[in-house]
């Protein structure tokens, strides 16, 4: 699917709003997200594969902010159980409509409804999986563990969530390297200066990141026996959970 190219932040901003998922951001969200995100595809990808592995027959799966809708198409690629369904949520308007232009694109057999709330406001029940793809981030920070402790509740036992987010590192000067890692790999994907120190400032306020050990602590104390880290690149990072 055609995806325009994302110059959200090429042009001087006199007042750098707050980042939202609005229709703007919708519309070049690929592109933004695989020129910001090392290993994006790859995280994807994985998910999809785990989803083969640990959707059983008659559960659901959640994709909890799936945007539009990349990881419940890379699950559907994989999933082979029958009676599996999969529930994506996302709070935004203008991604749940493209996204389910997106899933009514691609032929399956696994049904796949997208229902447009706060995650907050969804039963989880009969889980096998539940994914958090760069999520969790944009949640207020009081709400987590709540969160969390819902999604353990609605899994069934041996099932999983994969959460990925970007990390903050304990350190100062660990925590300079990465990000200048990460700003290296946007300028190498064509952003500019002035586009990546205007993102930096419209997300500052709307994306508080956690490090590993508040996630672990958090996960753990929901219930979660294991936490894994299976991927790390830079500042990103995606984990799993397994009750």
């Amino acid at each position: 699917m055609h995806s325009s190219k994302d110059e959200i932040y090429s042009h001087p901003q006199a007042h750098i709003a707050d980042f939202k998922f609005d229709q703007s951001v919708a519309e070049v969200f690929p592109d933004m997200i695989q020129r910001s995100v090392p290993g994006y595809n790859t995280i994807v990808d994985a998910i999809g594969q785990m989803a083969g592995k640990y959707v059983a027959e008659n559960t659901n799966m959640y994709d909890l902010g799936c945007s539009l809708g990349a990881v419940s198409l890379a699950a559907r690629r994989y999933i082979q159980s029958p009676g599996t369904r999969i529930i994506g949520v996302d709070n935004s308007e203008a991604m749940v409509e493209r996204c389910r232009l997106h899933l009514q694109a691609f032929k399956s057999d696994v049904p796949c409804e997208v229902i447009c709330d706060d995650l907050q406001n969804i039963d989880i029940n009969n889980a096998s999986m539940a994914v958090m793809n760069f999520t969790l981030q944009f949640l207020e920070p009081q709400d987590r563990q709540q969160i969390i402790n819902r999604i353990w509740s609605g899994l069934n036992p041996g099932g999983v969530l994969v959460l990925s987010e970007k990390l903050s590192h304990p350190t100062e000067q660990g925590n300079e390297l990465l990000i200048d890692l990460h700003h290296e790999f946007k300028r190498r994907n064509g952003y500019s200066e002035l586009e990546i120190s205007q993102k930096r400032t419209a997300i500052e306020n709307v994306m508080r990141i956690d490090n590993f050990a508040t996630h672990e602590q958090r996960l753990k104390s929901a219930g979660f026996q294991d936490v894994v880290l299976w991927f790390k690149c830079y500042n990103f990072a995606s984990l799993v959970a397994i009750k």
